[in-house]
């Protein structure tokens, strides 16, 4: 067991540092990083993914890349268009409805992201459920003009009912990230029609094969997303998008550009807007430099045997 700190390149999510745990196993390095505030229960699942992936236990892939979305913090618009110009893809997910900051904030960022994408590329807005129901009308509709027209938006707001009834006050397709990753029941998003696009995470659902099933049983199209991991956690990832019978959309795997550091000999980096399938290879010199405290490694410790007994 592996307990490691990573800076940030950029506040994201509240945090400039994040903590990870690496698990080894007969086939190598699992990733374990549930974020600090989630209780043993809530970890249970993150740590089934990072058995799973240090014991090989992925299905075969289809195809040996995937196409992969920059994701752009909640910055000032210049800060975004650089994000962007150097991310190397063609679609972008810009984040939204940050506490602190106003709709026009976002539809300047928004605005930016497009002049550095071209007319051509896709911009998808993500609000973490950050609106009510009137503010999303509201502000999904702004957002698409200073898109130029949206790819979708993803969890406008943090109730499954709320959500469909955004879905049907808007034109904008709307995906579905928390109401499947954190809900008790993840398949009331299809049972409510609220939701175009299912986004799923691996760590979160369980593992590759958890995610399959939930990705067959819940009927939508899949768009594989990071938990904001290293470059083995992110294999896990690319592992279910490079599985899927049909990958439609771009997908929100390439947030080892927001880490400022990286556990990976060849870190998984877009080119071409594309992340490789395959297990990086791990380095050793990472390993210590990246060493989080003796205080925090006992507190993951903990953390992990709790994770255990909850599984």
């Amino acid at each position: 067991m592996r307990v490691l700190s990573l800076p940030m390149r950029t506040r994201f999510r509240g945090i400039t540092e994040r903590e990870v745990v690496l698990l080894p196993g007969a086939a190598g390095w699992g990733e374990w990083s549930p974020f600090v505030e989630y209780d043993a229960a809530e970890a249970a699942p993150w740590l089934a993914c990072a058995r799973e992936a240090a014991a090989g236990d992925w299905p075969a892939p289809v195809r040996d890349r995937v196409p992969v979305n920059v994701t752009v913090p909640a910055v000032y618009p210049a800060r975004a268009h650089r994000i962007v110009t150097a991310g190397g893809c063609r679609t972008a997910k810009v984040k939204v409805a940050e506490r602190g900051q106003t709709l026009a904030d976002d539809e300047a960022r928004v605005e930016a992201v497009r002049d550095a994408l071209g007319p051509h590329g896709r911009i998808r807005v993500d609000a973490n459920g950050g609106w009510d129901v009137d503010a999303a009308v509201t502000a999904i509709a702004r957002l698409d003009r200073a898109a130029g027209g949206l790819e979708y938006v993803e969890q406008p707001v943090a109730e499954v009912e709320d959500l469909a009834l955004v879905r049907r006050r808007v034109s904008v397709p709307v995906a579905a990230d928390e109401s499947i990753r954190r809900a008790a029941d993840p398949y009331r998003v299809r049972d409510l029609e609220a939701a175009d696009v299912a986004v799923l995470k691996v760590q979160p659902l369980g593992g590759v094969r958890a995610c399959l099933r939930v990705a067959e049983e819940i009927g939508l199209p899949v768009v594989v997303s990071s938990a904001l991991e290293t470059s083995v956690g992110i294999a896990a990832g690319v592992a279910l998008a490079a599985a899927l019978p049909e990958l439609p959309y771009a997908c929100g795997l390439a947030t080892v550009q927001l880490l400022g550091d990286d556990v990976a000999l060849a870190p998984l980096l877009p080119v071409d807007g594309e992340l490789p399938v395959g297990v990086p290879e791990v380095d050793a010199a990472a390993l210590d430099r990246l060493a989080a405290p003796p205080e925090r490694v006992a507190w993951w410790q903990e953390r992990l045997a709790a994770a255990e007994a909850a599984r």
